[in-house]
């Protein structure tokens, strides 16, 4: 640990992040464009990742069930139990109502996450009825609003996915390829979707992650360290300056194990809190280096998951090329922010590192390959895997 309180590094005097203007993030809202030149500018700035750690320097709002069951009366007619779930940033509960239906409320005071609310109910409502994956629906309030605003409390209701999250299901070939098809169907979807907030502070935004490489001081030092500054290196030097010549669109931006569901009707996809107006590949990138688990194979077994998603959106030849330089900084964006976060609020430091020794894990697979290396074996998958390699399980 570096002092005792890290809340006082020097990159966290940040003060509130509601302070920015529309000039500041370059924030058009209602648009679904940023300059053509520079589609990240925005989010590459100081202003924005000032923003987007304040927001993550803070822990949830503290609303007791008592409180949360008054707003589904007021704003939904409904009554039932109400039982705090995990989460990061906005509270998340579960609702049980007497006739038997679970849902999800999502609460929050802090007046950033109003913006968050929107673009998240937004983009769950503009989803219905897509083929090809499942999302969850949202439920309108008495007023026939997706949201509600009251007292300085602000919140959604939606429905609750019943199914086996990805990272407890057993990771087949097949599994994956489903899941990156229905990942593209999913992008697919999004693309079309004209929802609010899409350029709102996001830490996991790549406009961010040239900056994070402040918080390596948070990382145990060795290897895992040594393979975070390579991959961010890479990133900036080789990745990000051709970033602004594939497509973008609104994409989900956290299609992590815990956030895709295995349902009897398909993938589900939940928690839309990070979405943002990014690469498409991004979506792709993040999905495939959660699952990259086996050392015997080039991706670690992200090969079918890659495969399924091209078998519904090819990636042009750049795109092929910069994924595992994606995959590697998406990885390391995870580790950085994970261990600083960790620091912050140490109580909850078990559930904040969920995903990171599967990002250690994978990144220590995938450093090795080079540009071309990673390249070759991305156009390797897109040829060479099909829903038919179903036999036996991914890694250990």
């Amino acid at each position: 640990m570096k002092g005792n309180d890290p809340r006082q590094a020097r990159s966290f005097k940040l003060g509130v992040c509601n302070d920015l203007t529309e000039d500041d993030l370059g924030h058009r809202e209602g648009s679904q464009a940023l300059d053509a030149g520079s589609p990240f500018s925005a989010a590459s700035s100081e202003a924005y990742f000032r923003a987007a750690t304040a927001i993550l320097a803070t822990q949830p709002s503290a609303i007791g069930a008592e409180r949360s069951a008054e707003l589904l009366r007021h704003h939904y007619g409904l009554t039932g139990s109400v039982a705090t779930l995990s989460s990061e940033v906005e509270r998340t509960e579960e609702v049980n109502l007497s006739d038997g239906r679970r849902l999800i409320l999502k609460t929050s005071t802090r007046s950033e996450t109003i913006d968050s609310f929107r673009f998240q109910a937004a983009a769950i409502d503009g989803l219905q009825g897509a083929p090809g994956f499942i999302a969850p629906e949202i439920l309108r309030t008495s007023g026939d609003t997706l949201m509600f605003e009251e007292e300085g409390i602000c919140g959604y209701l939606q429905t609750r996915i019943e199914g086996v999250p990805l990272h407890q299901a057993s990771i087949t070939p097949d599994l994956l390829f489903r899941t990156g098809s229905a990942l593209a169907r999913l992008n697919l979807a999004l693309g079309l979707v004209n929802v609010p907030a899409i350029h709102r502070p996001i830490l996991l935004h790549v406009g961010c992650w040239p900056r994070l490489m402040e918080l390596n001081e948070y990382l145990p030092s060795g290897r895992i360290a040594d393979h975070v500054r390579v991959a961010m290196d890479n990133y900036v030097e080789r990745v990000e300056p051709q970033l602004s010549n594939v497509a973008w669109q609104v994409t989900h931006n956290d299609p992590s194990p815990f956030n895709i569901l295995v349902t009897d009707n398909g993938m589900g996809f939940i928690d839309f809190g990070d979405g943002c107006w990014s690469p498409r590949i991004q979506d792709l990138a993040i999905a495939a280096s959660h699952v990259v688990k086996d050392p015997t194979t080039a991706l670690g077994g992200a090969e079918y998951l890659i495969a399924g998603y091209a078998s519904v959106i090819p990636l042009s030849a750049l795109e092929a090329r910069l994924l595992v330089g994606l995959m590697r900084a998406r990885q390391s964006a995870l580790i950085l922010i994970n261990y600083w976060r960790s620091h912050l609020f140490p109580a909850d430091a078990q559930y904040i590192k969920k995903n990171v020794p599967r990002a250690e894990h994978g990144l220590s697979i995938l450093t090795p390959l080079s540009v071309d290396e990673g390249e070759a074996a991305v156009l390797a998958a897109m040829s060479s895997f099909h829903p038919s390699c179903n036999a036996g399980s991914i890694g250990p």
